[in-house]
């Protein structure tokens, strides 16, 4: 465990988020799931009902920063394995979705719960509001990078 903390800054961000996906992958992967599936379903489980196709395909682009273009292709995989289902335009998931997210869910929740143990609360609660700004203004940036590309 290290002691002494390192400078905060994007690469140190970027291993923890690193170290926290491969493990997701690692369970995805023992799941034939890939992670981009993973958020497709989170946002299709998670929503209030079926979503109209562009509207999943907008959430899951946005959370991942990804072309509209990767996420119908996976929209379609999913369909295709029976994971969503699709009623005209709209997408929802099928029981057999809800499950694969409900158990890969434990599985990483088991995993989180083993990494984050022992950690203060009070340390959680700052890194979760440092974070919130980092998200919040990497994003403003990306706005701005992608208005100036027009």
């Amino acid at each position: 465990m290290t002691d002494t903390a390192p400078p905060v800054g994007g690469r140190t961000i970027g291993l923890a988020h690193y170290a926290g996906r491969a493990v997701l992958e690692r369970v995805l992967a023992r799941h034939g799931a890939t992670f981009q599936e993973q958020i497709t379903l989170r946002a299709a489980v998670t929503a209030d009902g079926p979503l109209e196709r562009g509207a999943l395909v907008e959430r899951v682009t946005d959370a991942l920063k990804t072309e509209a273009a990767d996420v119908h292709a996976t929209v379609d995989g999913l369909l295709a394995a029976g994971l969503l289902a699709a009623d005209g335009p709209l997408v929802r998931p099928t029981d057999a979705g809800r499950e694969l997210f409900a158990v890969v869910g434990a599985e990483t929740g088991e995993i989180s719960a083993r990494i984050y143990a022992g950690i203060p609360p009070e340390d959680l609660a700052a890194t979760g509001r440092v974070l919130a700004r980092v998200t919040e203004r990497a994003e403003a940036e990306l706005a701005e990078l992608t208005r100036a590309a027009r």
